[in-house]
C-alpha cells in the first residue's frame, strides 16, 4: 500500500490507516489478542439430553431385570437357525425371506465377482466405477417391474432420502401413509416440499388430502410401501392408481419387503395385485431382504432414471456397489425367477403362521400371512422382556418398541422364511404363548415402574 507521496507505507503506518479507515466506517475495531473471547468448549457426549435420556430407558429396563434385546452378536450365517451366545436358537429375526442369502449359486456368483472385479469398483460410477455387472443387475430388475430402466444404490435407507429430496421442492407435496419407513419421510424433509401423512391405508383421508391442495402444487408424489415393514400389511394398489392418475400425481411404492415375498413369481405387489406394474411412476426396494444383498434400486422410466444417475448426490458422490454384492443380488434374482417354489413355500408358512397365532390368541395385529407378523404386546418393557425369556428358551425374536413404532403399539416382529419348517413355526408359537401368559402373571411392564416413580423411587 502507498501513501499520498507514492512511496510505500511502513507496517505500522499501514494498520493505522486502516483502523482510522475502518473507524470512519463505522466498522468495530477487532478485539486485541489477549481481549479475545475466551474460547467456548464443546459439550461432552454424555452431557447430551438424547444420550441422559438413553441412560434413563437403560437404566429403567435394568432396575426391572431387562438386558439390552439388541446388538446381539450371532455367529455363522442367520438362517432359521442362529448361533447366539455360543448356542444354536431358533431364528425369526432374519429378512432373508427365500433363502438366497444360503444359496450355493449366490455364493459363487460373490466370489466370481471378486475375482473379475476386485471388492470394490474404487470410484463413483459416474466417474470410473461403471462396471458391467452393475448394468445385468439393473437390467435384471427392469424385467421384474416392466420398466424401461433402472439404477442400483449403495444403500437402501439413502435411496429413498435421495431420490425424495432429488425430485421434490419447497412449492411441491408429498403424501404418505403414516406407517411409511423413516427414510420416507427424512427424504419428504429435506426435499422442504409440504409433507402430510395419511391414515395407515385410509385411500379415502389420501383423496381429502388431494382435493384440499388442487391447484397448489405442481408436483405431487405419492408414497406407500409393497408391504409394511412393521405389520405386514398390504395397500390396495388399483385404487392407488386410480386415485394418482385422477388427481395428476406421482405414486412411488417401495417395495423393500415385497420382492420376493408378494405375487405368485415373488415380483411383488404389482403382480400380487394384478395391476400392470408401468402404471407406477417410481418402484423402489432393497437388495438386502430376498436378493441377499445390500442397497437399494429404483425401476421406472428411462427419463426417470437418467434425471436420478445424474442428480442425487447419494449416487453421484458415493462409490458404485461393490461387485460381489452386485454379484450375489444379480443370481439371487435369477434363482428367484427360476424357483418360484421358494416364494410359494414361504407364502404356506406365513399362512401357517398367522393362523397358529391366532388359533393360540395372540394378537397377530394387521398381520396378513405374509413374510413379517407381528405379535402385538402392546407394553415396551414387556415386549423387552418377552424377548429376553424367549432368546433363553431357544428363541430368537426382536422386540419393536416406541420409537420405531407408537406408544402402546410395542410387539415382536417374527420374520418369516421359505426355509422355516412346520415344526419351527409351531414351536415358536407355542413358546411366545407361553412366555407372555408367563410374564402377564408376574406383572411386568410400565405399569409397575409407573407405580414406583409415583412413589418416589428415581433410575
Amino acid at each position: 500500500m502507498r501513501g499520498s507521496n507514492g512511496k510505500l507505507l511502513a507496517a505500522d503506518d499501514k494498520s493505522d490507516l486502516i483502523a482510522r479507515m475502518r473507524a470512519l466506517a463505522g466498522i468495530p475495531r477487532a478485539p486485541a489478542r489477549d481481549d479475545a473471547v475466551p474460547q467456548r468448549v464443546a459439550p461432552a457426549f454424555d452431557t447430551l439430553d438424547e444420550y441422559k435420556l438413553l441412560t434413563q430407558h437403560r437404566e429403567i429396563g435394568h432396575s426391572q431385570g431387562v438386558a439390552d434385546p439388541f446388538f446381539r452378536l450371532q455367529r455363522g450365517r442367520a438362517g432359521p437357525i442362529a448361533t447366539i451366545e455360543g448356542r444354536e436358537v431358533m431364528n425369526f429375526a432374519s429378512y432373508d425371506y427365500l433363502g438366497l442369502n444360503h444359496a450355493p449359486s449366490v455364493a459363487v456368483a460373490a466370489k466370481s465377482a471378486i475375482d473379475m472385479y476386485g471388492t470394490s469398483v474404487s470410484a463413483s460410477r459416474l466417474v470410473a466405477g461403471e462396471r458391467p455387472i452393475l448394468r445385468d443387475l439393473e437390467r435384471g430388475l427392469t424385467e421384474v417391474y416392466a420398466a424401461e430402466d433402472a439404477a442400483v444404490f449403495v444403500s437402501g435407507h439413502a435411496t429413498n432420502v435421495g431420490v425424495i429430496s432429488t425430485l421434490m421442492r419447497p412449492e411441491d407435496l408429498v403424501l404418505y401413509d403414516e406407517l411409511c419407513h423413516a427414510s420416507i419421510l427424512v427424504g419428504a424433509k429435506l426435499s422442504a416440499a409440504a409433507r402430510r401423512a395419511f391414515r395407515h391405508n385410509d385411500l379415502a383421508a389420501l383423496e381429502r388430502l388431494l382435493e384440499d391442495a388442487a391447484g397448489a402444487h405442481e408436483r405431487i408424489l405419492i408414497v406407500v410401501e409393497g408391504l409394511y415393514s412393521m405389520d405386514g400389511d398390504v395397500p390396495d394398489l388399483a385404487r392407488l392408481v386410480e386415485i394418482k392418475r385422477r388427481y395428476g400425481a406421482w405414486l412411488m411404492v417401495d417395495e423393500a419387503h415385497a420382492l420376493g415375498v408378494l405375487g405368485a413369481t415373488g415380483r411383488g405387489l404389482a403382480e400380487d395385485a394384478g395391476v400392470d406394474p408401468r402404471a407406477v411412476d417410481i418402484w423402489m426396494g432393497t437388495l438386502s431382504k430376498t436378493l441377499a444383498g445390500s442397497g437399494g434400486y429404483i425401476a421406472g422410466s428411462a427419463s426417470l432414471v437418467e434425471l436420478l444417475k445424474l442428480g442425487v448426490s447419494g449416487f453421484v458422490y458415493s462409490v458404485g456397489l461393490s461387485p460381489p454384492v452386485a454379484g450375489a443380488a444379480l443370481e439371487a434374482l435369477a434363482v428367484m425367477m427360476r424357483e418360484p417354489e421358494r416364494t410359494a413355500r414361504l407364502k404356506r408358512n406365513g399362512r401357517l403362521f398367522l393362523e397358529t397365532a391366532r388359533a393360540a390368541g395372540l394378537d397377530t395385529g394387521l398381520g396378513c400371512g405374509h413374510a413379517i407378523c407381528p405379535i402385538m404386546v402392546g407394553d415396551s418393557l414387556r415386549a423387552a422382556k418377552l424377548s429376553e425369556r424367549l432368546l433363553a428358551a431357544g428363541l430368537n425374536v426382536l422386540p419393536i418398541i416406541y420409537p420405531a413404532v407408537p406408544m402402546q403399539s410395542a410387539r415382536l416382529r417374527f420374520f418369516i422364511t421359505s426355509e422355516h419348517t412346520e415344526a419351527q413355526i409351531r414351536s415358536a408359537v407355542e413358546m411366545t404363548r407361553r412366555e407372555l401368559d408367563r410374564l402377564v402373571a408376574d406383572g411386568v411392564g410400565l405399569s409397575g415402574v409407573a407405580q414406583r416413580l409415583a412413589s418416589g423411587w428415581r433410575p
